[in-house]
């Protein structure tokens, strides 16, 4: 990883491992995000998809974040990240044949922002974006 402050974005399951204490997340990925001199960033696309995945049932977890979304992003130290006409543009026009809506966004966000996406998903490899697990 280097020395250095970094701007890392953070995958929607990342966002939920930190705030769960999951231990799925990996050791690198803690470090980096206890680590005060990196910025890190929550994207709009996060709340989107927790919102999405907890009114199909399929997260329960995701209900109590959703309810105060705002405060634990802002408790962590975390940024939040809006979601752009460029971010979407560029999300629509990417190379890639992963469909994935939320993926896209987080892709699209990352590249345009220079930030490293802090993912465990090898679905983001086809993206040409840095990662962090």
């Amino acid at each position: 990883m280097g020395g250095g402050a970094l701007n890392l974005l953070l995958d929607t399951h990342v966002l939920l491992w930190w705030l769960t204490d999951d231990p799925k997340l990996s050791r690198t990925a803690r470090d980096a995000l206890m680590n005060e001199e990196h910025a890190v960033w929550v994207s709009a696309a996060s709340a989107w998809e927790l919102s999405t995945k907890a009114r199909l049932g399929k997260l329960d977890q995701a209900k109590a974040i959703l309810q105060s979304f705002d405060a634990m992003v802002n408790e962590e130290g975390f940024q939040h990240l809006p979601i752009t006409y460029q971010h979407a543009l560029h999300a629509g026009a990417l190379e890639s044949n992963h469909r994935d809506p939320f993926d896209r966004m987080l892709a699209s966000q990352a590249a345009l922002e220079g930030h490293m996406l802090v993912t465990s998903d090898a679905a983001f490899q086809s993206f040409a974006i840095q990662r962090l697990w």
